[in-house]
């Protein structure tokens, strides 16, 4: 038998009501919590930059950021807009690799990942050429994709590491750069460009761009102040060297550069998830990201090198700034174009907090004009 408990006077009229008055009844429910504000962005200075590409299913955000870097200052130096082949130096740039590779004994990185100097240094050696002579779509895809191509060429490369006829063959390249042709297509020896032939050396010097004069910049403890040094990240497969200086110094050449007109080549990590929804911010401990009012982390030059030496700060994407911008509440966001196409409530762009620039950097790449005066003399910049 079942233990049926009686209800008292009180309680059976508290229960009664609660059935008979459902009006009553749901006025006792918990109330939604209020809608919390929404970023509203203000964007103050915006670069001119050509339409937002992607990079689909590539590791070539290397190339996408420093190739829109260029032609926004093409633009910047009056030379109109002009569409460049990331593709064209994605392929040079794979043989380069290939060949360090070998000659390293298999002991150096070999990835489709890479590093901003990568583009200027192919485009200083083989030329460049217009994006619509060299797309880059040989393999019956209407979208980049290197899975397959990268697996393809790294088999090579190791193959000829394990050097199983006893001695480097002459011909390993050739077969090599014929994959690479496959997948991409043949590079161009010449084409037409305003009606005349011209090579891709050519056109790189049509476009009247003097490559040295772009430079990069990072930011960290372990080696000198106002020194070039080789920072320690795999896509720097070239072993190439950029100016040291400290942290609020990097953010001034950041502000200097972009209030100039001088857009930049921005390598980051933004794995994490202080980068989502077309935001990037670095969050105090048990702060609501979504929160445009929550409290951001300040962030210290000690707090990049903790990051940096535990391996939670490496190379892992890059995109192109080219504007700053504000929230309703005065906090400074910088623009950025990104590479992964025109999705999202930015269309391919997105706003990164001043935190998250100080934290997240790993390098930059700009002209040299966007560097104040002042650094310029502490580095020994002409």
């Amino acid at each position: 038998m079942k233990h049926i408990q009686k209800l008292s006077v009180p309680t059976l009229f508290f229960v009664l009501a609660f059935i008979l008055n459902p009006v009553w009844a749901a006025g006792q429910e918990k109330k939604p919590a209020e809608n919390k504000p929404e970023f509203q962005m203000t964007i103050l200075k915006q670069i001119p930059a050509t339409s937002v590409k992607s990079q689909s299913s590539t590791s070539t955000c290397w190339c996408f950021a420093t190739t829109s870097m260029l032609e926004s200052e093409l633009i910047r130096l009056g030379k109109g807009e002009v569409g460049l082949s990331e593709m064209f130096t994605v392929n040079n740039v794979y043989t380069e690799k290939a060949s360090q590779y070998v000659k390293f004994h298999g002991t150096c990185n070999f990835a489709d990942g890479g590093a901003q100097h990568d583009v200027t240094n192919s485009i200083r050696k083989f030329g460049i050429v217009p994006r619509d002579i060299y797309p880059g779509l040989n393999y019956g895809e209407t979208s980049h994709k290197h899975g397959e191509l990268n697996a393809v060429l790294t088999g090579i490369v190791q193959t000829v590491v394990k050097n199983p006829n006893g001695k480097i063959s002459p011909v390993w390249m050739k077969g090599f750069n014929g994959v690479l042709d496959a997948y991409l297509g043949e590079k161009p020896l010449s084409f037409s460009y305003n009606g005349k032939m011209v090579t891709p050396k050519e056109f790189a010097s049509e476009l009247g761009i003097n490559l040295d004069d772009y430079i990069e910049f990072s930011s960290y403890t372990h080696h000198p102040f106002y020194e070039k040094f080789v920072l320690e990240v795999p896509d720097n497969w070239a072993q190439q060297s950029m100016y040291n200086v400290p942290i609020d110094e990097l953010m001034e050449i950041i502000d200097y550069s972009l209030n100039k007109g001088i857009s930049i080549s921005w390598g980051a990590d933004i794995s994490d998830l202080g980068f989502k929804d077309g935001i990037g911010r670095i969050m105090t401990d048990g702060a609501d990201f979504k929160n445009p009012e929550a409290t951001e982390k300040q962030v210290t030059q000690s707090d990049r090198q903790y990051m940096f030496d535990s391996w939670q700060l490496t190379d892992d994407h890059a995109m192109h700034l080219t504007g700053i911008a504000q929230d309703q509440f005065g906090n400074k966001f910088y623009l950025e174009k990104n590479s992964w196409g025109e999705g999202g409530k930015n269309k391919g762009y997105s706003y990164i907090s001043v935190p998250f620039m100080r934290m997240r950097t790993m390098s930059v790449m700009l002209h040299k004009d966007g560097v104040s005066p002042q650094i310029a003399n502490k580095i020994g910049l002409k």
